[in-house]
Parts: structure tokens; C-alpha cells; sequence
């Protein structure tokens, strides 16, 4: 089995690459990770014309979300769909990070058609990957051993993949959200579960980093982390994270996690109306060479411009003050012209 990279490996890999800047990206007209990629709902098309205004603006990475069900249900089709997105993307210079399994909003997804977005909610028919209903039942998540390794295997020397990000904010009980419908054991049983992910990914041998980010916590020294936050930290090629707060927030988060001496991925940041925004955050990233991926980038219908608070108060008769995330119209023009200008200039 691959064993993890060293810092020194790590920041080899690094030194050879650009500074990424990019977003988390999911197609306007999807609901969902599975809405993206189901054989009936996937859309060349538009992925085109949204990865072409996504390079004009400058930004050349892209984190996107995949999800075990296509994998299997539809296995062949689910990596040619892989694979022909891959060439989109390379077409529009774009490294991809796909993330593997996610442990945000709805806790029971399925194929087929998918609900419609509730009017006026941030993000309200998002899916978790796997299921709690896998999660809560030890032998069905050993199932998914096929699902890591195979995937990873498949594409482990493709240079269009950046890295390998196995799993999103795993112990997010979506207080906020969803609430008492999640899995109230799932941080307690995260942990080994990560492991696990960490070892199946290793034993597809891939040429990529892995990384798992930490999102929610004191990360300023070793005694503070939880366990889960020491297995994705002690496993991690590279180190990534995610951070909505303001300047100083974000400042001091980079500089808790430089202490591993990896590279350092920012693989979820802005939202405006907390003081995170693209002027006050890249230039932090940028004078510490950290990748910086915003949450959002065409309003679309997972009507992320709405902001978390939604769930509580749908915006069904008002817009919010600002967008929360999110940078570009329908039409593919910006949001904040402003915006789009100082990016472009930025990674120029």
C-alpha cells in the first residue's frame, strides 16, 4: 500500500504547480451532486459555458463533488461522465479536486429525479454522501471500500484530477438545518470511518494528493484537535480547510496549519456578509501561496446567494441585504463587477 507523502514529497509537487484559485462548482441547473451527474440530468453543455466564464475571470481549479450512487447504479456510464467532464475542464485549463464523500444537508439520498429546490433555502437539496442509513450500519459502509478504490484506481495517473478530497466537513450534524434528521452518532463514529477511507484511497496507489479538510475547531496546537481533525491531519498529503471568517480568522488559521509544513489548501471561504470576501481574503492566500477556492459561482438552484440562515427564514418575499456566496448571474455577467475585476487581476 502507497504510504502517505512526506513534507518534503508534498511541497515538491507544490513548487511545480501555479498559485489555484478557483470555486466549488456544481452546474446552475443542478439541484444536487446527483442532478450533476445522473445520465439523464448530466449537461455538457452548460458545464462548457461555465467552465469558459470561470476561466475568463482567471480562475484555473475547480472542486466538485461526487457521489457513490452513480457509481453503483450506473458505473461505466458514471466514469465515462468522469472522464468527459475531465475534458471540458481541461479544455477551459481548469485542475479539478473532486471531494468523494460529504457529510452535508439531506441525510437520504436517491437516484432519479430529484426534488426541486424549496423556495427561498440556501442549499436545500444538497445530499449527503453516503447515506445516514449507511453510516449508521458498519457492513453497508464497508461496501463503499469498492467505490473509493476502484474510482480512485481508475483515474490515479490522470493529470486533469489536482487532488483527491475524500471527505467533506465528516462530522457536520447540520444543527442549523436539518437538524434532529441527521445521524446524532456520526461524530462519535467519524473517526475510524476516516481511517478507513484514508487506507482505501492509499490502496488505489494514485499519483495525486489526498487531503481531508478540517473546517470546525481550535487547530492551534496538537492537544486542541479532536479526533477526527488529528486522522485527516495525520493522514493528508496536502493540508486543507475551510474558513468563512473575516481577515483575522482567516490569517490565523493558515498560520495554525503551516506548523505541518505541507501545502496548504483553503477549499471552502466567502461569504460576504462575514466579512469574507475575494478583496479581504486572497490576498492572505496569495502572500501564503495557500490555493483559495470559494464556496459558489453561478446563482443557480442550489440558491447558494441565499445565506444559512434561510432555513430558519426563507427568502420567498425578500432578497438578502448581499449575496452570500456565489459570483456570477444566469447569464454568466457578474455579480459585483468589481469583483470579477480584482480577480482577474489578482491571478494575472
Amino acid at each position: 500500500m502507497q504510504t502517505r507523502w512526506t513534507p518534503e514529497q508534498a511541497n515538491a509537487w507544490h513548487a511545480q504547480l501555479p498559485w489555484f484559485v478557483g470555486c466549488n462548482y456544481i452546474p446552475r441547473n443542478a439541484v444536487n451532486q446527483l442532478e450533476m451527474w445522473q445520465a439523464e440530468t448530466f449537461d455538457t453543455a452548460t458545464i462548457e459555458e461555465e467552465l469558459g466564464w470561470a476561466a475568463d475571470i482567471g480562475f484555473n481549479a475547480m472542486r466538485v463533488y461526487l457521489h457513490d450512487i452513480p457509481w453503483f447504479h450506473d458505473r461505466r456510464g458514471f466514469l465515462d461522465r468522469i472522464n468527459r467532464f475531465l475534458d471540458i475542464a481541461s479544455r477551459r485549463n481548469q485542475r479539478i479536486l473532486f471531494v468523494l464523500f460529504d457529510s452535508c444537508w439531506q441525510p437520504h439520498p436517491k437516484p432519479g429525479a430529484q426534488p426541486a429546490p424549496k423556495p427561498g433555502v440556501h442549499n436545500s437539496g444538497w445530499v449527503q454522501c453516503p447515506g445516514i442509513d449507511v453510516l449508521a450500519d458498519p457492513a453497508a459502509f464497508a461496501l463503499r471500500a469498492e467505490f473509493v478504490t476502484g474510482l480512485i484506481a481508475h483515474f490515479r495517473d490522470d493529470p486533469r484530477i489536482l487532488l483527491w478530497d475524500l471527505w467533506n466537513e465528516p462530522d457536520n450534524l447540520n444543527t442549523s438545518s436539518i437538524g434532529a434528521n441527521d445521524l446524532a452518532a456520526k461524530s462519535h463514529i467519524i473517526a475510524p470511518y476516516l481511517q478507513r477511507v484514508f487506507e482505501w484511497a492509499r490502496a488505489a496507489n494514485p499519483s495525486q494528493p489526498l487531503t481531508a479538510g478540517v473546517w470546525n475547531g481550535d487547530w492551534s496546537s496538537d492537544a486542541t484537535l479532536k479526533p477526527h481533525e488529528r486522522v485527516q491531519l495525520e493522514n493528508s498529503d496536502v493540508i486543507s480547510f475551510h474558513c468563512y471568517g473575516a481577515p483575522d480568522d482567516m490569517a490565523n488559521r493558515v498560520a495554525h496549519l503551516q506548523r505541518y509544513g505541507r501545502p496548504l489548501f483553503c477549499t471552502e471561504y466567502m461569504a460576504r456578509n462575514q466579512g469574507s470576501t475575494f478583496e479581504a481574503i486572497l490576498p492572505i492566500l496569495k502572500a501564503n501561496r495557500v490555493a483559495a477556492i470559494n464556496w459558489g459561482f453561478v446563482q443557480g438552484k442550489i440558491q447558494t446567494h441565499l445565506p444559512w440562515d434561510s432555513w430558519q427564514n426563507p427568502y420567498v418575499d425578500r432578497d438578502p441585504p448581499v449575496w452570500f456566496h456565489d459570483v456570477l448571474n444566469p447569464d454568466g455577467t457578474p455579480y459585483r463587477k468589481s469583483e470579477t475585476d480584482f480577480i482577474r487581476a489578482i491571478t494575472r
